[in-house]
């Protein structure tokens, strides 16, 4: 079926309406990156896309959306990231690594390179006095000084284990009496301020920090259709009840009825089946 709607497009509608997306999560991934991603024009016709191809296209053709490879990387885990560049490497014959270097740069670029690299500390022990110590020198590159020193956020954010951080954001507040991304937005700016508070955010809560894409990707005039397709297809059998509960905390109104409002077609009732019943 999934083939017939791929080689005309007119058939999708009755492809999709056939399929429900009732498929295991290996062919529910397969299933819905063509589908979706062929109806919302993303991805070109003809092709079996593994889960990667969405972030090929990140990089390639007009620009770099860099607020989706801050959302990509910041929000993975070691695990996803290392599968994702294998991924790469098979479908493009290229690294990853390689290609994110032609296209970013400076303190962001080695930012982002860190969290591609996949090598994040993943120890589940929390050393207090090394969180005090990171905190201690955080305040001291960024609110205690003239000038920032983002070398160190840079180092401590993008190694140091998630327990590990959600110590040093205690340990930093009661040193500052400010949040750590309170700090990172006043002494920051650009993607690089972008890319540390959602390492931050999603230190905190992933899912929150991904239920907050989804909302801004519907919020005001447009709606921002990759971030809807990556998101819920990509978290679909992961952590999608999670987000659903944190955007109903967060905004007041289910992701669903928000869906409902802002996508149709079959578009969008291929998302609103990803998503899932009303909460």
């Amino acid at each position: 079926a999934l083939r017939k709607a791929i080689e005309g497009i007119g058939k999708l509608r009755i492809c999709l309406d056939s399929c429900k997306f009732y498929y295991t999560v290996t062919l529910e991934l397969h299933f819905t990156v063509a589908v979706l991603c062929v109806y919302a024009n993303k991805l070109p016709l003809c092709l079996n896309y593994h889960l990667v191809s969405l972030h090929f296209h990140l990089i390639q053709g007009a620009g770099t959306t860099e607020s989706t490879l801050t959302e990509i990387f910041a929000s993975r885990s070691n695990r996803q990231i290392k599968a994702l560049s294998e991924a790469y490497l098979a479908e493009t014959g290229r690294s990853m690594i390689h290609d994110l270097q032609s296209e970013v740069s400076g303190d962001y670029g080695k930012a982002l390179f860190i969290l591609a690299e996949g090598k994040r500390d993943e120890s589940t022990n929390v050393d207090t006095s090394k969180a005090k110590a990171d905190a201690k020198a955080l305040y001291e590159a960024g609110e205690k000084k003239w000038g920032t020193d983002e070398a160190k956020f840079i180092d401590i954010l993008c190694h140091r284990s998630i327990p590990q951080l959600r110590q040093t954001l205690v340990e930093y507040k009661a040193i500052s009496k400010k949040t750590l991304q309170d700090s990172i937005e006043s002494e920051m700016s650009g993607n690089l301020e972008k890319i540390l508070v959602a390492v931050v955010k999603c230190v905190k809560n992933v899912p929150a920090y991904l239920a907050e894409r989804l909302f801004k990707s519907m919020k005001g005039l447009g709606t921002t259709e990759s971030t809807l397709t990556r998101i819920l297809v990509s978290r679909s059998e992961i952590d999608l009840l999670d987000i659903r509960t944190e955007y109903k905390k967060l905004f007041g109104v289910s992701l669903y009825s928000q869906l409902e409002s802002e996508v149709s077609g079959s578009y969008g009732n291929a998302l609103k089946h990803l998503c899932g019943q009303d909460d």
